[in-house]
């Protein structure tokens, strides 16, 4: 038994106060989930794995023998959800940054610690940032740095409107505004969310780690069943499908990249888009590093790969701010912050509707293919982010957790956009791009800004770099996915007994990634995330409302001398039975 006090125990004497006499019970400290005691699926709930494993098969099969029927019958399902469904994401993820902003700034809840009183955090402060940076957004990061503020430079709602020209100087203050609007709170509040729901109750209340326990305060006992078994269930494909937009947009760069370095005409297609062999052959290594690191674990290879491409990030900024447009991207990060913060709100709950007339169809189309999508993306990555997240952060505070989730990430996202983003604005504002980096795909845009800023030798040399951060980003994502799918289906055993499982999931993503991206591009990969995320959707609502609730009980009971951790309760049972 551990030495370290109990929240309940030097509140109340159990020889004078009895559970009866408490104003409310006890927190549910036990949570009961069947798992397989022999063979294959040792150690994991059948209920949950065998189900997931057919629907992701099924899916793989079903793009792969009847591409055509699939790419119908995805895209008539999407435009239904979108149409649908638009606003459900968009006032959803508005919901969830004030309820996170909330319990952050909320002065009895910030202290509540994630685990046990006097609990000390697992990793440090600069391995904790690092993990959740490069399993949160890393490769989308690297994509999007150009690719955004150049695509709102181009066109966005005030160009749409008439307000300002599309390229010119005065387009690139609202581009960083919907830029910042979609690459920060949106993002990260929705995983510290679900990351803080599923924690709390894992590590303060002894619930296994996994999705069904987060909804726990809300169900109770309910969630040991069939309903608990759906929830996991939606919360693995939706893991799948999110991390496989990632892995699709870091694969189409990482082959860009190769291109830039010269390593053959095979990589690219004659329209400039990653070749069927090119993708083959990137997935087979990077999906097999990912699987090897996930096979080492959490404290091993995963927090090795996050803390270098943390390194590598920061000399890739270092070499922007020196040598590109450094002093250009510090006045729009500081325009950006502020436009950001004065907008958050109103942006974040403004719907753009089909008026019927051509501006109100092309606003509201922009919205889809933008704002909501990301809200999507990230919905169907907090699963998979969330459970890491939560994973990496016992012993932290929650104030000291949501402030770490979501303010430095978001600033980080911010200075790689404003830097990386803003260098290649100059260059085509200033006319020394000449339209090189514009016209380039999305995927090369990055790599086509390099060009024009460097001179032809150092420009190799950095896209390199580049190419090794993505590799680190890449395997960074996929065994972190990869793991947090087995502990999952293993109903919250980080380790996972049978390695077998580890192997499946990472040729499961191989193949997802693979199969859509070459017979359907990135967008049949975005539109099949779109659709695996609304089941989810509903969940992360739900998750909301269960640690909203699990705080303000927890605050009721500590006022009341009633024990809120599972070690609380433990000893305060023993003083029971000890009185007794």
């Amino acid at each position: 038994m551990s030495s370290r006090p109990s929240e309940a125990s030097s509140h109340v004497d159990p020889q004078t106060v009895t559970p009866d006499d408490w104003p409310i019970d006890p927190p549910l400290v036990e949570l009961e989930i069947d798992t397989h005691d022999r063979g294959f699926y040792d150690g994991f709930s059948r209920a949950v794995t065998i189900p997931s494993k057919v629907i992701v098969s099924l899916l793989i099969m079903w793009a792969i023998f009847f591409p055509v029927n699939a790419s119908k019958a995805l895209g008539a399902a999407n435009s239904t959800i979108i149409a649908n469904f638009g606003g459900w994401y968009v006032y959803l993820v508005a919901i969830l940054i004030i309820v996170c902003v909330g319990l952050a700034l909320a002065p009895g809840t910030g202290s509540l610690r994630i685990g046990p009183p006097g609990e000390k955090p697992e990793f440090s402060r600069f391995s904790w940032f690092s993990m959740l940076f490069g399993a949160g957004i890393g490769i989308g990061m690297l994509t999007y740095s150009t690719g955004e503020p150049l695509a709102h430079f181009t066109n966005n709602p005030d160009i749409i409107r008439g307000t300002i020209a599309a390229q010119s100087a005065q387009a690139v203050r609202p581009a960083y505004m919907y830029t910042f609007l979609h690459w920060g709170l949106g993002a990260w509040c929705t995983y510290a969310l679900v990351g803080l729901a599923i924690g709390y109750v894992a590590h303060r209340r002894g619930l296994p780690l996994t999705i069904r326990s987060a909804l726990a305060p809300l169900f109770g006992r309910v969630m040991e069943g069939p309903i608990g078994h759906v929830v996991d269930i939606v919360a693995v494909v939706a893991t799948i499908l999110g991390v496989a937009v990632t892995m699709g947009l870091g694969v189409e760069q990482f082959v860009a990249g190769l291109a830039r370095l010269g390593l053959g005409a095979w990589l690219l297609d004659e329209d400039g888009s990653a070749s069927a062999t090119a993708i083959v052959v990137s997935l087979v290594m990077l999906v097999g590093a990912s699987t090897l690191s996930a096979l080492s674990g959490v404290g091993r290879g995963i927090k090795w790969l996050s803390n270098l491409n943390m390194g590598l990030s920061m000399g890739l900024l270092a070499l922007f701010a020196a040598l590109g447009a450094g002093l250009y991207g510090l006045e729009l990060l500081g325009v950006g912050l502020w436009d950001y913060a004065r907008t958050l709100l109103q942006q974040s709950f403004r719907l753009f509707g089909d008026d019927g007339t051509a501006m109100g169809a092309t606003l509201h189309q922009w919205q889809l293919d933008w704002t909501v999508f990301y809200w999507a993306w990230w919905i169907a990555f907090a699963p998979f982010v969330g459970m890491f997240i939560a994973r990496i952060s016992r012993g932290r505070t929650i104030r000291e957790y949501i402030f770490g989730v979501t303010i430095v990430p978001s600033l980080m996202c911010f200075v790689w956009m404003t830097l990386v983003g803003g260098t290649a604005i100059e260059l085509e504002l200033s006319g020394i791009a000449g339209g090189r980096i514009l016209d380039a795909p999305m995927s090369d845009q990055l790599f086509a800004t390099l060009a024009v800023l460097l001179d032809p030798g150092l420009a190799r040399v950095v896209a390199g770099l580049v190419v090794v951060l993505l590799m680190t980003y890449l395997v960074t994502s996929a065994d972190s996915a990869i793991l947090i799918v087995n502990t999952i289906n293993g109903a919250g055993d980080d380790e996972g007994s049978q390695r077998y499982h580890i192997l499946f999931w990472g040729a499961a993503i191989a193949f997802v990634v693979g199969s859509m991206l070459i017979l359907g591009g990135i967008e049949a990969i975005r539109i099949t995330m779109i659709i695996g995320a609304l089941p989810f959707s509903f969940v992360v609502a739900a998750m909301a409302a269960a640690i909203v609730k699990a705080v303000v009980f927890d605050l009721i009971r500590k006022k009341h001398g009633v024990p809120t951790t599972a070690q609380a309760c433990e000893e305060w049972a023993e003083k029971i039975s000890a009185a007794e």
